[in-house]
């Protein structure tokens, strides 16, 4: 399969043409080495995860940056976290000459190194999994296949089964990681606790529910969802309030970077599975929040996203804030319409009035509609940017 463009791209372009460096995050295997190579394929590569190049550039950065007067992509740049000081040298001393590109999985490492030494002189990106639109006819025809096989490019780019390819990344990445960041003794106990935050996939967290089902402690269980969202696994979509000292500290709701991951962990082996499993609206809800995401983080954005509830327990599934503007967005797995579903966003139309500039139903059916509320299948989200 040929190379499929990134909606990033132009971002990307956008900001190497500002930067001495550009940094690439996001989960393993979503692109990034990929989208560095073909983007500039003038620079050279080097990857960190290679034991003979992360030695080198352990033992003597100085001698191994000397040897790239006009810059690199280094790939999987956290491995050597030491070459960041390093770097802001280099492009202090040849601003006009240096171009660096450094990819990374783990964003916690990154943006803590990233902030201390390279502030300004670098642009940052997140890269997720293929979307809808990048997909295009690629993607599987049937919503349950979909979400089923998810979007890791190699699935597609590779033609590898859905279920030996999250068999492989979760052996062999996500554990590699996890061990790495938190030193797990215990796998077993590790597979026992992010399989049941897949379970509790669109529910709202509760700490104390899954330090009780693991026989973790609370402070353990919080350490590790930070790893896992670290690892741009899990996603903590916190809940909305104008006032932010409220919100911080209400419990946000539990998604996955990517549906086809979480059925893997679900123990989903096939769309028809997935069909009758009582997860399949908080999957379906999943991957239309990650769309959504996908694009801000394409158009270089934060996210700035979150769900609404009050204690009238009125909701509404999403809600993207951009300045004081508010886009609500209801999602629903459901092939047939119901007025119903509206409730939601003509209660956050009257609370918000004037703050809404948006307002979507997004479904699995065909009935469209464009007045004030639009109503759209969700693989219309490729033709339409959610503000």
């Amino acid at each position: 399969m040929k190379y499929l463009i990134r909606d990033i791209e132009p971002e990307a372009k956008s900001l190497s043409g500002s930067f001495p460096i550009l940094t690439i995050t996001g989960p393993r295997q979503s692109g990034k080495t990929t989208l560095a190579r073909h983007l500039f394929p003038q620079l050279p590569y080097y990857n960190f995860e290679n034991p003979d190049t992360r030695i080198f550039a352990i033992q003597d950065p100085r001698r191994f940056l000397a040897g790239l007067p006009e810059g690199a992509i280094l790939d999987e740049f956290q491995q050597v976290p030491e070459i960041v000081s390093y770097l802001q040298q280099v492009v202090d001393e040849n601003r006009d000459k240096s171009h660096f590109i450094l990819t990374g999985s783990n964003h916690f490492a990154i943006m803590e190194r990233v902030s201390q030494s390279l502030a300004g002189r670098t642009g940052i990106l997140k890269l997720l999994p293929f979307s809808l639109h990048e997909l295009k006819k690629s993607a599987p025809e049937k919503t349950d296949d979909l979400m089923y096989t998810g979007f890791y490019p190699s699935i597609y780019t590779d033609k590898i089964e859905p279920l030996k390819f999250y068999r492989n990344y979760y052996e062999t990445y996500l554990q590699k990681d996890v061990r790495q960041l938190i030193q797990v003794r215990d796998l077993n106990l590790f597979d026992r606790f992010i399989r049941l935050c897949a379970g509790r996939i669109g529910n709202i967290l509760n700490i104390s529910s899954l330090a009780n089902d693991t026989g973790l402690s609370v402070t353990t269980v919080r350490h590790w969802l930070s790893v896992l969202e670290a690892s741009f696994v899990l996603f903590l979509l916190p809940s909305f309030f104008d006032n932010i000292s409220k919100r911080l500290i209400k419990s946000p709701k539990i998604y996955f970077y990517d549906s086809g991951l979480a059925s893997y962990l679900l123990g989903i082996t096939n769309g028809e599975q997935l069909s009758r499993d009582p997860l399949r609206g908080a999957l379906f809800e999943n991957l239309v929040i990650m769309e959504v995401i996908k694009q801000r983080y394409n158009r270089g954005e934060d996210p700035s996203v979150f769900f609404f509830r009050d204690s009238h327990h009125k909701e509404v599934d999403l809600i993207l804030k951009k300045g004081h503007q508010l886009t609500a967005v209801e999602i629903k797995s459901s092939a047939t319409y119901h007025p119903d579903f509206l409730k939601g966003l003509n209660y956050i139309d009257r609370l918000f009035g004037e703050r809404i500039s948006g307002l979507y139903l997004i479904y699995d059916g065909q009935l469209e509609q464009s007045d004030r509320i639009k109503i759209m299948n969700y693989r219309k989200i490729t033709e339409e940017v959610i503000q």
